[in-house]
């Protein structure tokens, strides 16, 4: 695990443990508390959209605010206000007069936030390791976003059931301390940045067309966005498969979640214990397709425990997919664009996302969760399908940019082998780049 090597990653790993868990507390009470109020899919996939459309309309201006400002107070101010708007939500619910309007308000505001933080929190990574330990740092990421993942709804389960939602929402304001704690101790290097040039919108149109050129970039996130609109609004139906078709409550929601967490936390381990990143397009293909395939088995049990079994492979292939995805893309941008390519990468994986709840949950109104989920699972085949079929020639394209990176000095200290991907790097081999994470 060399990312642990250095201590400012040591403290935002451990600051970001605590805050996640609270984080997925939070979601599944608040899942569970629209539908309580509610009772309705639709009104679910409206408040899964309120929260992530956000991401997609301003996560491009995050992306240039990361790459002119310094990430680590970026990152402080949106823990912080983030924060703040736990606290809101756990008041009024507590109190007693929360209405779905109130969770409308602070799920689009708490998207605003992230349209900021997860552009500068993806790009933080190589300023806390360095570029050497970048894959293994992003695979320890999504360990510990998963980790989160299994714990957090499991709590939730417990909690709501037990004293209500509002005491899941208090609990995440409070974790929010740990990560802003962690910032505050960091000690970061600062780094060389190429000064930008013009305005915002053009730095922004920069990004875009470098990773919407004709090569693997472009294909990465376009199957990343088909997954998130397609397969991924799956999560947000899940309070549907807990209530009304397997007749239980907030505990075999926590329970479904934590079955979907631990097949991702699995599939972040075995990424963790990778050294390079060839062969990941093959896996990207590969994992696409099983979380398909997976989906559509979920949809057709109606047996409780069999369809947790069955959430396991969904959360591991969809781990695969999603952090092979970062590790190549980032392997792939040059350092003075990596905050704007980012955010595009927010877009396509959490951007797209409300857009797949807001056509789930009305799918789901009409023609039922389990029909909804299958379409998706094919979707999501359909994708890998054509990914796999272009992988040979977007290899070549890949070999090319990784090497012009290496040129420049600001690629990952790779070596690049025959068939278009990179192999670890041999002992003794020159390593470029610094490491600017140690204290």
């Amino acid at each position: 695990m060399q990312a642990f090597r250095h201590r400012n990653y040591r403290l935002f790993f451990a600051g970001q443990l605590v805050s996640l868990i609270g984080t997925w507390m939070q979601s599944v009470a608040q899942s569970w508390l629209v539908y309580r109020l509610t009772g309705s899919a639709m009104m679910l996939g409206l408040v899964g959209f309120a929260s992530q459309i956000p991401v997609f309309l301003v996560a491009p201006l995050g992306g240039a605010v990361s790459d002119r400002h310094n990430r680590r107070l970026i990152l402080i101010a949106a823990q912080s206000a983030s924060m703040l708007l736990a606290f809101a939500l756990a008041a009024l619910t507590l109190a007693h007069r929360v209405h779905v309007v109130h969770v409308f308000v602070l799920a689009a505001a708490l998207g605003v936030v992230n349209a900021f933080d997860i552009p500068a929190r993806q790009a933080f990574v190589v300023d806390m390791v360095g570029r050497d330990d970048l894959l293994n740092a992003i695979a320890l990421n999504s360990s510990m976003f998963n980790g989160a993942r299994i714990v957090g709804p499991a709590l939730a389960g417990v909690l709501v059931a037990s004293i209500g939602e509002g005491w899941c929402f208090f609990a995440n304001a409070m974790s929010y301390l740990a990560v802003i704690t962690g910032l505050l101790m960091m000690r970061i290097t600062a780094q060389a940045r190429v000064p930008l040039l013009g305005s915002a919108l053009a730095s922004i149109i920069e990004g875009f067309r470098f990773v919407w050129a004709p090569g693997p970039i472009r294909a990465l996130l376009i199957l990343l966005g088909i997954i998130s609109l397609m397969g991924m609004p799956y999560v947000v139906l899940m309070p549907i498969f807990a209530g009304r078709i397997f007749h239980g409550g907030a505990r075999e929601l926590g329970l479904l979640m934590g079955a979907s967490g631990v097949g991702a936390l699995l599939g972040a381990l075995r990424l963790a214990a990778r050294q390079g990143v060839k062969g990941l397009g093959r896996w990207v293909a590969l994992s696409a397709g099983a979380f398909g395939a997976s989906l559509i088995l979920f949809s057709l049990s109606r047996s409780f425990w069999l369809s947790a079994a069955l959430l396991i492979p969904v959360g591991f292939s969809m781990m695969i997919e999603m952090a092979a995805s970062n590790t190549l893309i980032q392997t792939m941008a040059p350092d003075h664009l990596r905050g704007r390519v980012m955010a595009v990468y927010s877009m396509m994986f959490m951007g797209m996302a409300p857009l797949g709840a807001l056509l789930s949950g009305a799918l789901a109104d009409r023609i039922g969760a389990p029909v909804t989920v299958a379409i998706g699972g094919v979707f999501c085949i359909a994708g890998s399908v054509v990914f796999r079929v272009y992988l040979p020639a977007l290899k070549v394209e890949a070999r090319r940019m990784i090497v012009a990176l290496r040129a420049a000095g600001g690629g990952p200290a790779e070596e690049v082998t025959g068939d278009g991907s990179a192999a670890a790097p041999k002992p003794g081999s020159e390593q470029h780049g610094h490491r600017s994470g140690e204290a």
